[in-house]
């Protein structure tokens, strides 16, 4: 290496770093060990987390624990798309260009929405990006909020420091859905943020929530953490939103200890030159063959400077690439079937919480697939989630710093890798309390 870059010595190599700033002594690290040793050492490190495969997983609340083909690591490995997939000479990148248009496209048919983008870094980013998009389309800064997943709250008001917006919440009603949302939306309001289904589960009436934000000239974003939903529930584009944001991880992608993660936007046609990022068109070269543009691309890299929309570095290639396949395989009735599934499973939790003593369900809304669920009195959600745990379950979210007002209680969510079996257990720890 020395010889290839013209430097007679090591010593030579670092002559311009000051030898007071130089480490006299040799690297107080132990001495190598072979392959077979680092990965047993490994190994036993790995052995010490729970995981989806070691435990049953009921903890949601935006990261979901989804069954993964084998297929979509054998094609998303391949060289072809895995060194290319962030575009920076895009037309030569055809089938990663390609790809985009087609995740571009499906996400559009889940939304019921004319234009998507690219992709963005995550459904918390997405979101963010969509309040400031509806702020550069209404020229008002105040969002107001409902059902929002508390870290996407922390992420939407690190975004809104610079341009000086306000964000409004709503709360929710008994049944856990939000409450006087029309009363919140003023002159002075750009969007409605709605989550659907909500962080706590119910799921929102996005018609009601159009019609409160039109009425004062804002729009609304549905902002959506759990993407499956959209396989049953009615397309936000249709009952009125104007831009549906959020988070596709339960498309193929790891859970990976919280990402990396697939956020994606779409919106009405008309607010296109308004979208963040970046968008792929088709169009056919000079022989008449169909092929792929980057047709919109306003970001600082590119032409806009500091008029960009967004200052997102590139879209998130190669988790787009695994939900594409992954919504490629399953086709439109694969998706509606294992989204059915979560709803079943679901369901059978609720049903078998009901019927357990100590336990309750303090929220009568319709949920997906995630829902509460409060504890005996006495109990605490630590120690409910300990006595899970010594039972092999990893059993939902302690609702204490997001919900104190619930009391005990816990955020649980059953996806298509729950069984009865599981569920059963789950329920009889945590109804455990009671005694």
């Amino acid at each position: 290496m020395l010889d290839a870059i013209g430097v007679d010595s090591l010593e030579a190599l670092f002559e311009d770093v000051p030898r007071g700033l130089r480490l006299g002594r040799p690297l107080d690290v132990p001495p190598a060990a072979s392959e077979l040793e680092v990965m047993r050492e490994l190994g036993a490190m790995a052995a010490r987390n729970a995981h989806a495969e070691s435990h049953a997983w009921f903890l949601g609340a935006g990261t979901y624990a989804h069954f993964v083909p084998s297929a979509i690591d054998a094609l998303a490995g391949r060289a072809e798309f895995y060194t290319s997939y962030t575009p920076y000479q895009p037309e030569i990148s055809q089938g990663t260009l390609q790809t985009i248009f087609e995740w571009q496209t499906m996400v559009c048919a889940l939304t019921g929405l004319e234009v998507a983008n690219a992709s963005m870094y995550d459904g918390a980013s997405a979101t963010a990006e969509a309040a400031l998009m509806a702020m550069r389309v209404t020229k008002r800064s105040k969002i107001v909020v409902a059902g929002l997943h508390p870290h996407y709250r922390d992420v939407l008001r690190t975004y809104l420091d610079g341009p000086g917006g306000t964000i409004e919440h709503a709360s929710y009603g008994a049944d856990g859905r939000t409450r006087d949302l029309a009363g919140h939306v003023d002159g002075d309001t750009a969007c409605v943020v709605l989550q659907s289904p909500a962080f706590l589960g119910p799921i929102e009436d996005v018609r009601a929530a159009a019609e409160a934000a039109r009425a004062q000239g804002a729009l609304l974003v549905v902002s959506i953490s759990e993407a499956l939903s959209l396989g049953v529930l009615r397309a936000p584009g249709e009952l009125g939103a104007d831009v549906v944001c959020g988070e596709a991880q339960s498309f193929g992608i790891p859970m990976g200890f919280g990402g990396p993660h697939l956020g994606f936007l779409a919106a009405r046609e008309k607010h296109l030159r308004q979208l963040p990022g970046r968008l792929c068109g088709e169009t056919v070269d000079a022989n008449g063959k169909r092929g792929f543009v980057l047709t919109l691309s306003t970001r600082e890299q590119h032409i806009r400077r500091e008029r960009a929309t967004s200052n997102i570095c590139t879209n998130q290639g190669l988790m787009l690439l695994r939900a594409t396949i992954f919504l490629a395989l399953l086709g439109r009735e694969g998706l509606a079937a294992l989204a059915r599934q979560n709803l079943a499973k679901a369901a059978y939790l609720r049903e078998r919480i009901a019927r357990t003593p100590g336990l309750a369900l303090p929220f009568a809304a319709p949920v997906f697939h995630e829902l509460v669920v409060t504890l005996a009195p006495g109990d605490s959600a630590e120690r409910a989630l300990a006595r899970a745990l010594d039972d092999g379950i990893v059993g939902g979210l302690d609702l204490a710093p997001y919900a104190p007002e619930l009391g005990p209680a816990l955020l649980v969510c059953a996806t298509e890798l729950a069984t009865r079996e599981s569920i059963d257990r789950l329920v009889a720890a945590l109804g455990r309390g009671a005694s």
